[in-house]
């Protein structure tokens, strides 16, 4: 993968595709080469463990393409589920949120790359979080999800850094 200094030059959609893949990959390498029970362990003051970082932005980026595609979220979880959607459940493993955020990133990529432009809009459910009536184009969801991964990226750098000491840019 080329580093996301490196612009696609000419070619929006593919940085904004490259800085949102970069930051997918950092959240993957604080990760790498860990067995299960430190991925699953909370080292921190920090409820997260790293697999449970890895599902919790697989499931945000699935919830956002849905939303942008203006289709229903088949794994939308019910208020009081809502917590699990940051931790590994019973049968879960990091392997199998890893699998499926691929799954979630071949959707996105080919959504992206399918658009007629980055200018379309999507309106915002009704949360408490939203202006009412909002709409976001797709490139604002893009620039949504860098932002998401990276300050995810950068909790699990500390999570691995007080794990084993292997730091982020080493």
């Amino acid at each position: 993968m080329a580093h996301p200094t490196q612009e696609v030059a000419g070619d929006e959609r593919a940085t904004l595709l490259l800085f949102v893949e970069d930051q997918r990959e950092a959240l993957r390498r604080a990760a790498a080469g860990l067995t299960a029970e430190q991925t699953a362990s909370r080292p921190t003051a920090s409820e997260l463990s790293l697999a449970g970082l890895v599902k919790h932005v697989a499931e945000v980026e699935l919830n956002w393409l849905r939303m942008a595609q203006q289709k229903p979220n088949e794994h939308r979880r019910a208020p009081e589920e809502w917590h699990e959607g940051f931790r590994l459940t019973e049968g879960e493993t990091l392997e199998s949120a890893l699998a499926f955020w691929d799954t979630v990133k071949e959707q996105t990529t080919g959504f992206v790359e399918s658009l007629p432009s980055l200018d379309e809009e999507f309106p915002l459910p009704p949360a408490p979080w939203f202006p009412q009536d909002a709409t976001v184009s797709m490139r604002w969801m893009l620039l949504h999800l860098v932002r998401e991964f990276a300050r995810h990226a950068g909790h699990a750098d500390i999570i691995r850094e007080t794990l084993d000491g292997t730091k982020a840019m080493g």
